[in-house]
């Protein structure tokens, strides 16, 4: 029995533990290049993890950026727009007031022309009347004569 011990430990010491030592070496070694892998990747995942924190925080700013820009352009356009409207509202009002203005001169010289006809026709039909007669004319166009005549020398002094 100690032969067959000896014997199979001899075969066993010749060709089974050094292939069994050369197995367990490669595992061991297939373990270890698998753990510094998944330590490369954990730290790869790490530097994604800090590139995508960057990332997501220049993208915070810019949108911020152009959240301020658009309230700013908005607000620029808000007041653009104010200015225009204003500018436009006294265009309306100094044409609308020119156009009262004109307005109003025309219903005075149409009052005024109203008001001439009428004296005219009144002073017509009282200078009809008071210069029935012939000598009563005579005399009514020498004095007009006088007045104007004393108006224009006025005029000229003046």
């Amino acid at each position: 029995m100690t032969l067959i011990f000896g014997i199979v430990f001899f075969i066993l010491a010749k060709f089974g533990f050094p292939m069994i030592t050369g197995m367990v070496d490669d595992r061991a070694d297939r373990i270890s290049k698998a753990i510094s892998q998944a330590k490369e990747a954990e730290q790869r995942m790490q530097d994604l993890a800090k590139e995508q924190q960057r990332l997501l925080e220049e993208a915070r700013k810019e949108r911020n950026d152009m959240l301020k820009e658009a309230s700013a352009t908005g607000a620029q356009l808000i007041q653009q727009a104010k200015a225009d409207a204003q500018a436009e509202a006294d265009k309306i009002i100094a044409r609308t007031k020119e156009e009262i203005a004109a307005e109003r001169e025309s219903a005075l010289r149409a009052v005024r022309s109203e008001v001439a006809e009428l004296s005219m026709r009144i002073a017509e039909k009282v200078i009809r009347k008071d210069l029935e007669g012939d000598a009563a004319q005579s005399q009514y166009i020498d004095r007009l004569i006088e007045e104007m005549s004393s108006d224009k020398t006025e005029r000229t002094n003046s």
